[in-house]
């Protein structure tokens, strides 16, 4: 900093004003020391400025989301950057694989480095492992499922609500011989969304005897053997809802393999990519995954601003996208 400070022409505390984005700066100055520090290769020690400052905030978050690899968590990831990057904050990212031992360890590892606030995706029963650290002071957002054993802000979709409007589109369409395609059933949102099935179902007059429930799936190719057994039994379904992307996607390659996607009807829970370039399009009930991560960065950003009233859920609504696939009547 000395050497930025003499080559800029400049005190070394107008050097830190301008690293840290202090005010009271002039735009001549500050362009002359980020020119002096660019010609010098400097890059501020994160670290040793922590232990300095009165906050001892490290400007870093940690977020926890199913998988990287699934296209929701990755418009989770992009929303919660895009909020962070205005405040000059960065985000560590972590995939909770819905593994019980990874979540405890990924929020570990991101507690070892003291994160300044923790946005989680969770699978265990109890959150509860983390009362001390939130009476601590560490702001706490869950997105996607909300937590159990501590009271913390969430943001959720309409699981339930969304998972019975596709139901009711079904029935609207007239079918009556439906299966459920479900996740895990320890995951809070495919229970709440196997709920939200049930319950139209309920309010149809739909016997459930005439209801085939397959739940436990984890994969597309899970799903796609399941669908491949509902259709070498005696008395297949005239109508499918899956309630996860991956096992819609699974679901429509055992369609398309049996020749029967034009006349099966399926209405998946979140969108898939490209869906609307399939023949037929997809059907799908969409969350809001750019949505839910701008709100869960605003709140963990409110708690650490001190600006956040009591702990709440936030719901963002799904909204159900009729492609073709949904449409079709039974035979």
């Amino acid at each position: 900093m000395r050497d930025v400070a003499t080559l800029a022409g400049v005190g070394i505390k107008t050097v830190s004003r301008v690293i840290n984005g202090e005010p009271h700066v002039s735009a001549a100055t500050i362009e002359r020391v980020r020119r002096a520090a660019a010609d010098l290769n400097f890059q501020p020690d994160l670290h040793a400025g922590n232990l300095r400052r009165s906050d001892r905030r490290t400007a870093t978050l940690g977020l926890l989301v199913g998988s990287v690899s699934n296209p929701f968590s990755g418009s989770l990831h992009r929303a919660v950057e895009d909020i962070a990057a205005r405040r000059g904050v960065a985000v560590f990212a972590s995939s909770l694989d819905d593994d019980p031992d990874r979540e405890e360890s990924a929020v570990s590892a991101f507690l070892a480095r003291r994160v300044d606030g923790l946005i989680l995706t969770t699978i265990k029963r109890s959150q509860a492992y983390l009362l001390a650290e939130q009476k601590h002071g560490t702001p706490l957002v869950f997105i996607d499922r909300e937590p159990t054993g501590l009271e913390a802000d969430a943001v959720v979709s309409s699981n339930a609500q969304g998972a019975a409007e596709a139901t009711r589109h079904l029935l609207a369409h007239g079918h009556r011989h439906l299966a459920y395609l479900g996740d895990r059933a320890e995951i809070q949102t495919a229970r709440e969304r196997k709920r939200g099935f049930m319950e139209e179902l309920g309010r149809a007059g739909v016997a459930t005897g005439e209801v085939t429930i397959i739940e436990g799936l984890t994969s597309e190719a899970h799903a796609e053997a399941a669908v491949e057994s509902l259709f070498a039994g005696p008395n297949p379904p005239t109508a499918i809802f899956s309630a996860q992307n991956l096992i819609t996607i699974g679901a429509f390659r055992a369609l398309r393999r049996l020749d029967l996607h034009r006349t099966v009807a399926l209405v998946g829970f979140d969108d898939v990519e490209l869906g609307d370039l399939l023949e037929p399009g997809l059907t799908v009930v969409a969350q809001d995954a750019a949505r839910i991560g701008h709100v869960a960065a605003e709140r963990i950003f409110a708690r650490l601003d001190r600006t956040a009233t009591e702990p709440q859920t936030f719901v963002v609504p799904t909204v159900l996208i009729p492609r073709g696939s949904g449409e079709i009547r039974p035979s």
